[in-house]
């Protein structure tokens, strides 16, 4: 894998508003269609100027690095969050802001990852995408594009306006650790339902000021590890021992996100709860996590909840599953002990769970 850098020309004065580090990943945002081969394929952003005129009217640096080659976002894996991590570290006092452009079907967790691995941000990272190529008449790469470039670029008094890790997709401003894909075939494919947008866009880009992560006191630092021995355990009715078995006792298991019913229920079946209870003896972490899109898990609100409770499960309150995993992934990879990595895994580190 290399990193291709193309300084793109906007004819930007002496003094530009922002500079902004674009990162092309991949994904359909970053495609168009060839004529003589007769698929899609990545487009040179040193003609991105061709495909979004639009962008030579604003004052503004822009950088690409393009990541070659392109990685399809089915594909994504923990490597390549760090390695945007390490981009943005390396970058990170060169420019004001930075835009992500990423497939749409992993979007979610990538910027979940990035929130996490990316401590005391300052500076937006805005994740976006889209649903049809750059180069087909009716696309939405365009707009996503033109917008997440202004977000990046916009200051108040001297600082980023949105220092977080953000996801801008179809008008909406969502934060990276809060959104989830919901759509394969309409415009507006995220949503975040435990929480509102950051900002909605019309005519003018309108900020929800008090939604916006503070700007932290502390420096900016990076984290360089994920910790990949996680799984994801989605119950449903008539879930058989062995089932549970194989993903409990994989070997090396030191994470699991159990997604349950409702508020956070789970079977009450004795095998199940056994099951359950020797995991925890074994020093895995279980973050129980709602199937639900809205609401949150509350443990011991019912009886068939109140067993996780007592057993030691950490409840997610409103965390989506693409946070909770990523978020143990990060913990997990910090290696602490298990009081220290059980009293992370219960605070909102980022913004993505409301306590």
């Amino acid at each position: 894998m290399k990193v291709i850098k193309v300084d793109i020309d906007t004819a930007t004065p002496k003094d530009p508003e922002a500079s902004i580090l674009i990162i092309y990943t991949g994904g359909t945002v970053g495609m168009v269609f060839d004529k003589k081969e007769q698929h899609l394929v990545p487009f040179n952003f040193s003609q991105i100027l061709d495909h979004v005129p639009e962008i030579s009217q604003f004052h503004y640096l822009l950088t690409v690095m393009s990541i070659e080659p392109a990685i399809d976002s089915s594909n994504v894996s923990g490597a390549d969050w760090l390695m945007l991590a390490k981009l943005i570290e390396e970058n990170y006092k060169k420019y004001d802001g930075f835009v992500i452009l990423h497939g749409t079907d992993t979007m979610a967790y990538s910027a979940s990852a990035l929130s996490f691995l990316l401590e005391n941000l300052q500076k937006p990272v805005i994740f976006t995408g889209a649903q049809v190529p750059m180069g087909r008449l009716r696309t939405d790469a365009r707009e996503n594009l033109i917008t997440a470039l202004q977000i990046a670029a916009m200051r108040q008094n001297g600082k980023s306006m949105v220092p977080e890790v953000c996801i801008y997709f179809r008008n909406l401003l969502l934060r990276g650790n809060r959104a989830k894909k919901v759509e394969s075939s309409h415009f507006d494919a995220f949503k975040s339902d435990n929480y509102p947008p950051l900002a909605e866009t019309g005519i003018d880009i309108e900020y929800s000021y008090d939604d916006i992560l503070a700007h932290p006191k502390h420096a900016f630092r990076t984290h360089k590890k994920l910790n990949d021995k996680v799984a994801i355990l989605k119950l449903f009715p008539g879930i058989t021992r062995q089932v549970v078995q194989s993903v409990l006792q994989s070997p090396g298991l030191q994470g699991l996100v159990l997604e349950t019913f409702g508020s956070g229920n789970a079977p009450s079946a004795p095998w199940f709860l056994q099951l359950l209870h020797d995991a925890l003896d074994r020093g895995i972490h279980v973050l129980n996590v709602s199937q639900c899109d809205e609401g949150r898990v509350i443990q011991g609100q019912y009886e068939t909840s109140t067993h996780l409770l007592q057993m030691g499960v950490i409840g997610g309150a409103d965390i989506t599953t693409e946070a909770a995993i990523t978020k143990l992934m990060y913990v997990l990879g910090l290696e602490l002990d298990h009081e220290q990595t059980r009293m992370l895994l219960c605070q909102n580190l980022r913004g993505e769970i409301s306590l």
